[in-house]
């Protein structure tokens, strides 16, 4: 008789904290699990706390709350296996995978390689564990590890494998950035082959504070092809059959891991843990994996900001957000992204004329608000910037108008609204990008006021990018005017300004900061790339002294390989400078 395994990855969205309505919806995929006639439903990791949880750590009655919605999931087990990520406790915490079946909890497996580097932070919260738990379910030896523990090839997988393990259930909440799903599935196809074994990975789906985590939950069989893959940025129960017996017809073909026995031991093969179900297979139809083609480049980065602003502002209680549309290509981007996340009824756009602003910027923000259906008011600042200057005209006398000038007019629209917002209890979306960021041409309390960053982690090259992609794929199409992507950028903050006044032009500057920032190159590698010196120079003067400005940026969504925040950690007191 054929040997299966009918496997379930419940790819779901979780909220950090929400104990009861991860519980929940936990217990409700183990439901459709079971209506499908699973053999084993897989979650993901630390899918009851949600992830990551950070200090909520070092609360104990979280911990406790936490295992008691752990035994919830267990005694909730009937007819199915099912393996749910939580934190233990066992005299110190771990990120941990419980194995439950039947109502009863058959054992549990401790994360044994935490990871400590970009957004990772486990060392400070987890011990690591020490056991490679192998499990017999239907007669299939099946092991169990987390996330971080499955990207060594002398790692848990391994010794399990070594142990008689034919499928690896990896379950993870693994970050989004760009291009990482075809890094993941490169790393599960070769472990699945080398190792000779199922390798099935799910992944958590939602956003959490500025992460993404874009689900694209797989399976690779023995051979190191792809079996099932579920969607990304959505929840899905990705269900697929496994033919066991196939792994052991590789096996006997396959002589290497016989070999690796004395490495494995030499790194230290941990203790084995059998629990055997017997409970033969029930007679069902075959099921092919479904396999879902992932997104183009573009579409990704755009879903994950929808999904991360969805998220945040869901999550965070609100329903309606606040954006401050000048008619530029920045603030119209992160409405379309807006509306597309909360409809457009749940994005109120404001825009707030000045004696620079030109009458096509107040065209074209009409025209963006419009089309999104977003509700627009308009509140011209000129009476509030006169009061200003005349306030300050003592203490201004015997100076030029310089950058203080224009700072008033940007810090008087972040107090409209944040105004707006303490008002009507609306969330306000900053609108400005990493490209900016990068290099401080944004204004404390002024632009950067607000709850909610979209595009702070897209370089400006790239919002011109998404910009098109959304005119050419959204819905409805062409929401953002021809004008705006073609006009010069401009804060509009003095007469004739444009942004390369102060910055070099935005595909020279996107190259440099993708150097500097994201590579850590140096000012001689850079100049080594055949750009001018003094421009490189400039850019990471700029970069280096605006520290303390990301420092109190809001959150954003993170879409590149190093974000600004968890990733990107540099004092802002600093003394050391490269030329």
């Amino acid at each position: 008789m054929v040997r299966k395994l009918r496997l379930a990855m419940a790819q779901i969205n979780t909220t950090v904290g929400d104990l009861e309505g991860n519980t929940s919806k936990v217990l409700e995929y183990v439901e459709r699990a079971r209506e499908q006639q699973a053999d084993l439903v897989v979650f993901p990791e630390m899918a009851i706390p949600g992830y990551p949880p950070e200090d909520l750590l070092f609360k104990p009655s979280f911990i406790r709350a936490n295992l008691d919605a752990m035994q919830r999931v267990v005694d909730g087990s009937r007819g199915i296996t099912v393996v749910v990520g939580f934190v233990d406790l066992k005299g110190d915490i771990y990120n941990a995978a419980a194995v439950a079946h039947d109502g009863q909890l058959l054992g549990v497996y401790h994360k044994m390689y935490l990871p400590n580097y970009g957004v990772f932070d486990e060392d400070r919260y987890f011990k690591a564990g020490s056991v490679c738990p192998v499990y017999v379910v239907n007669g299939v030896h099946v092991g169990v590890n987390i996330c971080e523990d499955i990207w060594y090839a002398l790692g848990p997988s391994a010794v399990q494998r070594d142990a008689g393990a034919e499928v690896i259930l990896n379950i993870n909440a693994s970050p989004y950035h760009a291009g990482k799903l075809a890094f993941r599935e490169r790393m599960v196809a070769t472990r699945a082959a080398d190792n000779g074994v199922y390798v099935s990975y799910t992944n958590l789906v939602g956003g959490q504070d500025e992460l993404v985590f874009d689900g694209g939950s797989m399976v690779y069989d023995q051979g190191g092809e792809l079996v099932a893959r579920g969607p990304q940025f959505e929840e899905d129960l990705v269900v697929a059959d496994l033919d066991v017996d196939a792994v052991l017809q590789h096996r006997l073909r396959d002589p290497r891991p016989r070999k690796e026995r004395p490495i494995l031991s030499s790194v230290g093969a941990s203790k084995l843990v059998f629990h055997s179900e017997h409970t033969p297979a029930p007679a069902r139809p075959a099921l092919d994996g479904c396999i879902v083609e992932p997104l183009d480049p573009l579409e990704e980065v755009y879903s994950a900001l929808v999904l991360g602003t969805a998220d945040y502002v869901r999550k965070s209680g609100f329903g309606k957000v606040l954006i401050g549309l000048s008619g530029g290509i920045d603030s119209s981007l992160t409405a379309a992204v807006a509306a597309d996340a909360l409809g457009g009824e749940n994005v109120v756009c404001v825009a707030m004329p000045s004696r620079y602003s030109s009458e096509g910027s107040l065209i074209d923000a009409k025209a963006v608000a419009g089309n999104l259906g977003a509700e627009l008011l308009t509140i011209p600042i000129e009476e509030a910037f006169e009061a200003m200057l005349h306030m300050l005209a003592e203490p201004f006398s015997g100076t030029q108008p310089n950058v203080a000038e224009e700072n008033l007019q940007t810090r008087i629209r972040g107090n409209i609204l944040m105004g707006l917002s303490n008002k009507h209890g609306w969330l306000v979306l900053t609108t400005g990008n990493k490209s900016e960021f990068a290099t401080g041409y944004a204004t404390l309390y002024g632009d950067m006021a607000g709850g909610f960053s979209v595009i702070k982690d897209v370089p400006k090259m790239l919002v011109y990018r998404l910009a098109r992609y959304r005119n050419e794929h959204g819905s409805p199409a062409n929401v953002i005017p021809a004008s705006v992507l073609d006009k010069a950028p401009s804060a509009e903050l003095k007469p004739d300004q444009t942004d390369q006044d102060t910055l070099p032009p935005y595909d020279l500057l996107d190259r440099i900061l993708e150097a500097y920032v994201e590579q850590d190159r140096s000012y001689a590698d850079i100049v080594d790339m055949g750009i001018d010196a003094d421009t490189v120079g400039r850019v990471i003067a700029r970069v280096d002294r605006n520290e303390y400005k990301r420092r109190q940026s809001p959150p954003g969504v993170k879409i590149t390989p190093r974000a600004f925040g968890r990733d990107r950690r540099l004092p802002i007191v600093n003394r050391y400078r490269q030329s």
